[in-house]
């Protein structure tokens, strides 16, 4: 095996051997060796989040004067390459850490300080023009940067992943709502045959729970407006300046177009995690709500003879290798895979939410990790399930019109003119015999032939009020 080549860094705990390119200090090196639990690293957005943070510290440390035009050029020039991404392999640490995150805010501190070292024109190491903890992480506490970055992140993504892919979404599903309002077909409750509905009002039922999700995701991103910089290490505001917390709010505000804004109390902002539980009870929600719209259509689409068979769903990819011709759900299996893991990521955030000891949770890697995971798996499969299932569903007209046909709910309309008992009778004799039930009430001679076609005219069992009279 190829020899790393090392460099020697100390922090306060002494020296430490790191890898000669690294941009990483001593500290990040220490929890690289601690931490070899899972391989999970912070993603991108958190890693912007991050940088944006540091970016905004340091113009604003500037600002007030308390930062010289030097160091803050550097630090702001290293922080957009960390937001930007340039700087990522500099991030090795694993998402089970430190609970405070303390590591992570380390690491950003270290790769910050290193690169301005480098285009300052000194070797990786040296801080005589910027020191990580001193100037970096001037103002600043892990406790509040990392919680600060966790709600900049997931605030980013609701705003530019999950909100688009739900727009698309919804007018996908309020499309296929007009274009099927014609089609008769028949309802379903307790999976078993009810009343007859429009296919159109089938699919506005879920376009519709696509513009509470869109509601749901605009509530998220309001409650992860509030920020805990500011509190530095428990919540007080200790070592940095009044004014501070405030101008990095306008940073970032500039960068990301969401308006945040320094936590309210900053005791509650860090010892307690509530607004990312909240968030993720809401992305549960939509994630519930999705689950059950492909789910529908998935079951709608079965057979394609032998099943419901009401939509035909369009033909992704082989769905056997040993059936030839099968053709599967695929898209709708797959989102209800992501909306099964956003339930259980849900239950990690959850237990982490609820384990804030006094003045500071210490399980926020793993919210991050979650929170973030859940809202781009959401945003990713909305988007597949919209472009390659919704927008190419196609109605079965003929078979909408037979499965009405042959309900035995049919028999609904006559009960307000029959009675139900007779109306029960004449159902289950159609259950018994095959014969649907206008044929059992034409033999029966159950009402004059045109009261019983306007009884049993299902167009006029789709509205309000309506007992079969296509005017009723």
């Amino acid at each position: 095996m190829k020899s790393v080549e090392s460099r020697v860094e100390k922090d306060s705990m002494g020296e430490m051997s790191v890898p000669k390119d690294a941009l990483h200090g001593a500290s990040t090196q220490r929890a690289v060796i601690n931490f070899p639990i899972s391989g999970y690293r912070f993603s991108r957005p958190f890693i912007r989040a991050l940088g944006l943070i540091k970016w905004g510290a340091a113009q604003a440390n500037h600002d007030l004067g308390l930062l010289d035009a030097h160091r803050s050029a550097l630090i702001v020039q290293a922080a957009e390459e960390m937001a930007e991404g340039k700087l990522d392999e500099h991030f090795p640490l694993d998402i089970f850490q430190t609970g405070s995150g303390t590591s992570t805010n380390t690491n950003a501190n270290e790769v910050i300080a290193n690169r301005c070292a480098r285009l300052a024109g000194k070797p990786i190491g040296s801080r005589e023009w910027v020191h990580p903890n001193d100037h970096v992480n001037m103002g600043q506490s892990s406790n509040d940067v990392i919680p600060s970055a966790i709600h900049v992140s997931a605030a980013e993504q609701l705003k530019d992943c999950l909100l688009p892919a739900l727009a698309k979404l919804f007018d996908a599903l309020s499309s296929k709502a007009k274009e099927f309002d014609h089609i008769i077909k028949i309802g379903r409750t307790h999976l078993m045959d009810a009343t007859p509905v429009r296919l159109g009002q089938e699919f506005g039922g879920y376009a519709q729970q696509v513009a509470y999700a869109k509601a749901r995701t605009e509530k998220a991103i309001e409650v992860l407006r509030e920020l805990a910089l500011g509190g530095t290490a428990v919540g007080t505001g200790l070592n940095r300046h009044p004014d501070f917390p405030a101008k990095v709010m306008r940073h970032l505000h500039q960068r990301t177009g969401i308006e945040f804004f320094e936590a309210r109390n900053h005791f509650e902002a860090q010892g307690a995690k509530d607004a990312v539980v909240e968030a993720s009870g809401q992305l549960k929600t939509i994630a519930t709500s999705l689950f059950k719209i492909a789910n529908d259509i998935r079951w709608l689409g079965s057979g394609p003879r032998c099943g419901i068979g009401e939509i035909q769903l369009p033909a992704t990819q082989p769905g056997s290798s040993i059936m030839p011709g099968k053709v599967n759900p695929v898209l709708c299996e797959s989102m209800m895979m992501v909306c099964a893991q956003v339930f259980g990521n849900d239950a990690t955030i959850t237990w982490a939410g609820a384990n804030g000891n006094f003045e500071l949770n210490v399980m926020m890697p793993v919210m991050a990790h979650n929170i973030l995971e859940s809202i781009r798996l959401l945003g990713n499969v909305t988007d597949a399930f919209t472009e390659k299932c919704v927008v190419g569903i196609e109605a079965d007209e003929e078979r909408c019109r037979e499965l009405v046909e042959l309900s035995m709910a049919m028999v609904t309309s006559l009960a307000p003119k029959i009675g139900y008992d007779r109306a029960a009778e004449i159902a289950k004799e159609s259950a018994r015999t095959g014969k649907t039930v206008r044929e059992l009430c034409q033999e029966k001679k159950i009402l004059p032939e045109k009261e019983l076609n306007a009884a049993l005219d299902p167009v006029g069992m789709t509205e309000p009020g309506g007992t079969g009279s296509a005017g009723g």
